[in-house]
């Protein structure tokens, strides 16, 4: 599922359960800031891969049957990314509330290659990533290079304005990029690792 998808299913389920019914193409439009082109192109190309139903009406977009994701508990798998630190022991707590992890405006992607070991990402966990445009000095961001390619790397911005993906890996170089070729997909919020 291309990320620009994952975002729509989420738009349209948190629709859906706030208001009982789904929203319009319109609307879908500006929760994500796109043209009305935009969505109808991701919406028919989900309604196709059976990601979404359609019933008649200006609002009847529906989830298949069966589909029972709630948006705070889980996240779509939208791809695989080029590219743990140990969890601290919280005393006194014996349950982690994942609804604020695994909320709203976000997704995962699985982290393909080694660039980031030194910041504990390794070939196969999957990160969860908050959909953003912009992203702070430091950030570990999901970049699009010229709209092809896409790398998980910590963002920086130098005095003259280029944009560094600095990988977390001391055997790789610095990646330097003009700002218009760098687009910012999503900024890290959280790591998953399976061990089996």
């Amino acid at each position: 599922m291309h990320p620009r998808q994952a975002e729509i299913l989420t738009v349209i389920r948190n629709h859906l359960q706030a208001h009982g019914c789904s929203p319009t193409l319109a609307e879908i439009g500006d929760a994500l800031g796109l043209e009305k082109n935009t969505v109808h192109y991701h919406v028919k190309a989900m309604l196709g891969a059976g990601i979404l139903e359609r019933s008649p009406g200006w609002r009847g977009l529906r989830l298949p049957q069966g589909d029972d994701e709630d948006a705070s508990t889980s996240l779509p798998l939208v791809g695989r990314i080029a590219a743990g630190r140990p969890i601290e022991a919280i005393p006194g707590r014996d349950a982690l509330d994942l609804s604020t992890l695994l909320g709203p405006g976000r997704y995962a992607l699985q982290v393909k290659g080694d660039s980031m070991i030194d910041a504990g990402i390794f070939d196969g966990d999957y990160v969860v990533l908050e959909h953003r445009d912009v992203a702070q000095d430091g950030d570990i961001v999901a970049a699009l290079i010229d709209d092809e390619e896409a790398t998980l790397k910590r963002f920086r911005r130098t005095t003259s304005g280029e944009v560094l993906l600095l990988p977390e890996n001391a055997d790789m170089a610095p990646l330097h990029y003009a700002p218009e070729r760098v687009r910012i997909q999503g900024v890290l919020v959280a790591q998953l690792r399976r061990y089996r």
